[in-house]
């Protein structure tokens, strides 16, 4: 069974079709990735998947179950989500990694802070420091382990990297790819980046139009020299400086 199912999911927004019949199969453990031009439906898909958008035909199913079967705040414990630019909120690093657990009534001790910013390679000693004083590359890996602390089982990442430098993506890669190493922790990742999409993705998915129009391999999709041309099409697009 896939650890996520999407079927002939469809969705409009001011009487325009946003996303037409997607389906697709995520395995569990897997990271996709999802390219394709400005408009495409990409960002629109993720928020489809923990319910920031009701779609308007079609079915998702997380681990075999409905996710309109499931209460909201139930769903977005098990589906985390990062955006482009996360803000850090008010307080340190250890307030802003036990929100999400506060929300649900739950209190993360000091050891278990610890352990979630090592995991995302935070340093031990920025636990006290206030959230807003860290640099731009150390909040987007702030929000993965305020995400992590609800212990999610598939986590949505919006161009997580778009706004950062070359080092800073560099951290937040590296902390994503060793999450996956050690877990079953399933990932989507929307990318606008074609060269991160051959580093981090194990498939990719291309939408166009609200389509999709193909999904395979990295190599088969990315391959400079023999992959999909119109995957390659967009690459070419994306070196010249389109948004994804």
């Amino acid at each position: 069974m896939s650890k996520l199912s999407i079927q002939n999911l469809s969705l409009t927004r001011g009487g325009a079709a946003v996303l037409r019949d997607i389906s697709l199969d995520v395995a569990e453990g897997e990271l996709l990735v999802v390219i394709g031009p400005s408009g495409s439906g990409k960002s629109s898909l993720l928020r489809c998947l923990n319910r920031l958008n009701d779609i308007d035909a079609g079915s998702i199913h997380l681990d075999g179950r409905s996710i309109y079967d499931m209460p909201v705040t139930a769903l977005r414990r098990q589906v985390g989500m990062m955006f482009q630019k996360t803000a850090a909120f008010e307080g340190t690093v250890a307030d802003n990694i036990a929100f999400g657990a506060r929300l649900e009534g739950e209190t993360l001790s000091r050891a278990a802070i610890l352990d979630l910013m090592a995991q995302v390679s935070l340093e031990a000693a920025l636990i006290d420091k206030p959230a807003a004083e860290l640099s731009g590359g150390q909040e987007q890996r702030l929000a993965i382990a305020r995400a992590l602390a609800l212990n999610p089982s598939l986590l949505l990442l919006d161009e997580p990297t778009s706004s950062l430098d070359p080092i800073a993506t560099n951290h937040v890669e590296a902390a994503l790819m060793r999450l996956r190493e050690g877990s079953k922790l399933t990932m989507i990742w929307v990318s606008h980046a074609i060269e991160q999409a051959r580093r981090v993705g194990s498939r990719v998915l291309l939408l166009d139009g609200g389509r999709v129009i193909r999904e395979d391999t990295v190599s088969a999709m990315l391959d400079p020299e023999a992959g999909d041309r119109r995957a390659l099409a967009f690459a070419e697009g994306d070196k010249a400086g389109l948004q994804g």
